[in-house]
């Protein structure tokens, strides 16, 4: 069996920065719960993506829900959320015991479409909050999502779990909205094996969602809780990996439109193959690069060629109005079902950042077969 081709696995950095801090947090005997490596990553990630503060949490998901209810959403709160995603972006609304309505996507971006937006407002113009995500690593239409937040006077959280390192018109994502979130989930661009983080400008709101995240302990010799609270903070070892990582962090975001662009020079001229779209004012970290099957080969059929040939590959996301939990929530478009089109057509290849020529090479030579036995 030929050597396996991962989707988006870990990536560790050659020059062994990620050791020199764990062995930091081990030399000290900082193991957990929190210490200086869980201090330094917040400093250095809120200054590589130029915001005023970050909170170091155990998964992107804590950090939407934290940013949930620092905004004050609450029990049969209507909140606005991009249907194309994976379920971790929806998950924490019905952990405040909100109400989401999920959002289609612009077929320009493959994120929330401004127009289905401004549609759901009219219908329900008392919205406390916006989620959007950047999918795969592309921004979504910001400038015209804000303009519509700001017109209802209601709060953006950006879920950047899949675009750290990308930017819109020259500015980092998960850095417009009142919260950004991160993820380094094992696939993510870098990794702490698990973790998340949530930014903000405002400082006063992530001291109080590090509060939260700390089981709401109050300042007392004994142990004082007056809030509701969840042990939501990141291990020190955890952080000194993402210390690391984040050192290696540009190198990953060159690797991976390397390997969009390989996709796209070997495979672009392929009937009935489109690739993601790449908007001007986007700097996407390509993160996994994404295609859509418009012609007689069906993702399956892709897939399981893929597979085959012990290469690993995987749908679009299902988005979320079609998923039998959340089914019966509202679901905002346009006449034209754009996610579910999206998921339907899509494909994401291996985008590994380990790749070599030789492997990319053997994905897109398998691809090609299955073209020309149509």
């Amino acid at each position: 069996m030929t050597e396996r081709i991962y989707l988006s696995s870990p990536h560790m950095s050659e020059e062994g920065y990620e050791m020199e801090y764990v062995k930091q947090a081990f030399e000290s005997n900082w193991i957990a719960p929190l210490g200086e490596n869980v201090n330094q990553f917040e400093k250095e990630l809120a200054e590589k993506v130029g915001s005023k503060a970050a909170l170091a949490l155990s998964s992107g998901t804590a950090a939407i829900h934290l940013a949930l209810k620092a905004l004050g959403v609450g029990e049969g709160d209507i909140v606005f959320c991009q249907s194309l995603t994976f379920a971790a972006t929806a998950n924490p609304i019905i952990y405040q015991h909100a109400t989401p309505v999920f959002i289609d996507s612009d077929p320009e971006t493959w994120n929330m479409s401004p127009d289905a937006l401004e549609k759901a407002f009219e219908k329900y113009p008392n919205a406390k909050a916006v989620i959007i995500v950047h999918l795969y690593g592309l921004s979504a239409d910001i400038d015209r999502i804000l303009e519509i937040c700001q017109k209802y006077n209601v709060p953006l959280i950006e879920d950047a779990a899949e675009s750290l390192g990308s930017y819109y018109k020259g500015k980092h994502t998960g850095t417009f909205g009142e919260f950004g979130t991160f993820s380094f989930n094992g696939n993510k661009i870098i990794t702490t094996s698990g973790g998340g983080m949530l930014v903000s400008d405002d400082a006063e709101k992530i001291e109080k969602a590090r509060f939260w995240a700390t089981q709401s302990r109050e300042p007392a010799r004994h142990y004082e809780h007056k809030e509701l609270g969840y042990n939501y903070r990141m291990s020190n070892v955890l952080a000194g990996i993402g210390r690391g990582q984040l050192k290696v962090l540009d190198q990953r975001v060159a690797k991976k439109k390397y390997i969009f662009e390989f996709y796209k020079r070997e495979l672009g001229g392929l009937e009935g193959l489109e690739f993601m779209p790449v908007n001007e004012w986007n700097e996407p970290n390509y993160w996994l690069s994404a295609i859509q099957l418009t012609g007689d080969i069906r993702p399956i059929d892709l897939i399981e060629a893929l597979e085959k040939e012990n290469i690993e590959s995987r749908p679009v996301w299902k988005p979320m109005h079609l998923q039998p939990f959340y089914e019966k929530y509202d679901y905002i478009h346009l006449g034209t079902d754009v996610a579910a089109e999206l998921f339907e057509n899509g494909v994401c290849l291996p985008s590994d950042t380990k790749m070599t020529d030789e492997d990319l090479h053997r994905v897109c030579e398998t691809i090609k077969e299955l073209w020309a036995k149509r």
